[in-house]
């Protein structure tokens, strides 16, 4: 199974989101190139919020290019074998947190947004960082922070307040 498939077979089980969910698996039926940075109809991207449910916090990046405070995330990669492990990826890799773990149930949310390179018709997860979780900063960031649950809304946009609420309805 590729990507591609994954992400079809993902997002044929998510729950929720009806509409959304159907303009994304559309998208990916009408291009099978709908994975990647290169697709310029838009692209499936993965993210993955960060979540420290002992101390009620959450860790954002304040991305570089857009200015903006959001969870980790962004483009697929060839060596993603799932959308899961992408996400997962993001978020190593931009919060410099090792052992995290994606909260079971697949995806939270999606949010599809327009940015610089295309459309991104993000599938979001959730990551539970471990007890005395360490972040570090990554080149993708300007700066990387720990907030508190109800700090969200002052710093961020509502797509990733309302990412805030399904992660820790989820919870």
């Amino acid at each position: 199974m590729n990507l591609h498939d994954d992400a079809v077979l993902v997002l044929k089980g998510y729950e929720g989101q009806e509409q959304l969910c159907q303009t994304y698996l559309d998208h990916l039926a009408a291009h099978p190139d709908g994975m990647w940075k290169a697709c310029r109809d838009g692209h499936i991207t993965a993210s993955a919020l960060v979540i420290d449910p002992e101390q009620g916090r959450v860790l954002l990046t304040l991305h570089k290019k857009l200015r903006m405070w959001l969870q980790m995330g962004g483009h697929c990669e060839p060596v993603d074998e799932t959308l899961a492990s992408a996400a997962l990826r993001e978020g190593t890799e931009e919060s410099g947190v090792s052992g995290l773990t994606l909260l079971p149930g697949g995806p939270v949310r999606l949010d599809r947004h327009h940015t610089p390179c295309a459309w991104h018709l993000d599938v979001q997860y959730a990551a539970l960082a471990p007890s005395g979780a360490v972040e570090a900063i990554s080149d993708e960031s300007l700066d990387l922070r720990w907030f508190a649950y109800d700090e969200v809304a002052d710093v961020a946009d509502e797509s990733v307040v309302r990412l805030v609420e399904a992660t820790r309805a989820r919870l």
